[in-house]
């Protein structure tokens, strides 16, 4: 804190971001004190943390800021509006700012760079101007998009009806000027403080608490735990490996809403293309983390594996790289054949699957034998 530059404090952001904590932490809980909270109330915050949650996850995230999916309007303007009940910038803004932390992660140029401290990631970057705005260079593809350029433009008068206005009218609705306070305090003001600090909390604490299972190329990390609290986005380390994946949480047993939610969305033909890497690729960059783990045990000494334990993992190694590409070859010739790059019969298309589908057998085996071999050097000296 005593290294930020005072001067360049941003004013309105930190009256808005600290003014709404305060309300959240002493107006909220008198409320409550005085009033109580019936299942209304409950039921409409947690109805707009949903709705403006999955909009930035779903909306300004993955669909905006990948392009992990294709969406039908309905979708997309109903992720722009609640997007912007968020009051996390307009989805041109943010997506600006997110590709650039994508391109220069854990350095200068990252907006909101853990390596300048976990309150520079999960706030600091927004109260302090400590660096120039990201340039709209990044998302050029968005300024084409007139449902986003209309958000963008109105991005305020958006932000503050949907936001404050809407939930104090239907609690006026349900229970007078009593309920109009508790809509715009319990369904607003408080639910607003969750969501950002649900954001916020992905860009600090997925950057410093859980693993790195695919690569520690960068500070990204998974968390089972985060991703209760943050609609799937917790495993933060598969996100920056394969960003334009639109799963975050791959296993079947991950907590993903959001991955969910656009899943369902395509059962409906609301959204379409959606956008996973293959499951080799993800195998392979797991492996290849586990590799470099074990070659820094041998390196630090906590290992001594013997030549004939060496030689073992590098021919295993050895296969699974020729496995690695022979695979990438045949799957090079079928999705070129497949885009009809080149015309081909189906005879010759069902040979080049047939092909393809014997080299990911033979992959599939190369790595369940380096897993073979790398798990009894890790027996052998564990």
């Amino acid at each position: 804190m005593k290294n930020y530059p005072w001067h360049k404090v941003d004013w309105m952001n930190s009256a808005f971001l600290i003014g709404t904590l305060l309300v959240t932490l002493t107006a909220v809980p008198a409320y409550i004190w005085h009033f109580g909270m019936d299942w209304f109330l409950g039921g409409m915050f947690l109805a707009y943390f949903i709705a403006t949650g999955l909009s930035i996850t779903l909306g300004y995230h993955r669909l905006f800021s990948h392009l992990s999916f294709k969406a039908r309007w309905p979708v997309k303007l109903a992720t722009l509006v609640f997007g912007a009940a968020a009051f996390e910038n307009s989805a041109l803004r943010w997506c600006a700012d997110h590709r650039r932390h994508h391109k220069h992660v854990d350095h200068d140029q990252d907006p909101y760079d853990i390596t300048k401290g976990f309150f520079h990631a999960h706030i600091g970057w927004i109260l302090f101007r400590v660096n120039e705005l990201s340039s709209m260079d990044w998302v050029k593809d968005l300024q084409k998009d007139k449902m986003v350029m209309w958000q963008h433009r109105n991005y305020v008068s958006i932000a503050l009806f949907v936001s404050f206005i809407v939930p104090a009218a239907l609690g006026y609705l349900w229970n007078g000027w009593v309920g109009a306070l508790g809509g715009f305090l319990i369904a607003g003001v408080a639910r607003v403080v969750f969501v950002h600090h649900m954001t916020f909390f992905i860009n600090s604490l997925c950057h410093t608490i859980g693993r790195r299972p695919y690569s520690t190329n960068c500070t990204a990390r998974d968390s089972g735990f985060m991703a209760l609290f943050t609609f799937g986005e917790g495993y933060h380390n598969f996100h920056h490996e394969f960003q334009h994946d639109y799963r975050n949480g791959v296993k079947p047993w991950q907590f993903d809403p959001t991955k969910w939610s656009i899943w369902a969305l395509s059962k409906i033909g609301l959204t379409s293309n959606l956008r996973m890497v293959d499951r080799e690729k993800i195998m392979l960059a797991e492996l290849a983390e586990k590799r470099r783990q074990f070659d820094a045990k041998v390196e630090s000494g906590k290992i001594s594996l013997s030549d004939s334990g060496r030689k073992l993992i590098d021919t295993a190694h050895e296969s699974l790289q020729h496995a690695k590409e022979n695979w990438e070859a045949r799957l090079a010739d079928y999705r070129k054949t497949a885009n009809k790059q080149v015309e081909a019969s189906k005879e010759k298309l069902a040979e080049i699957q047939k092909d393809l589908q014997e080299a990911r057998r033979n992959l599939r085996r190369a790595i369940q034998e380096w897993k073979e071999a790398l798990n009894s050097a890790q027996l052998q000296f564990a």
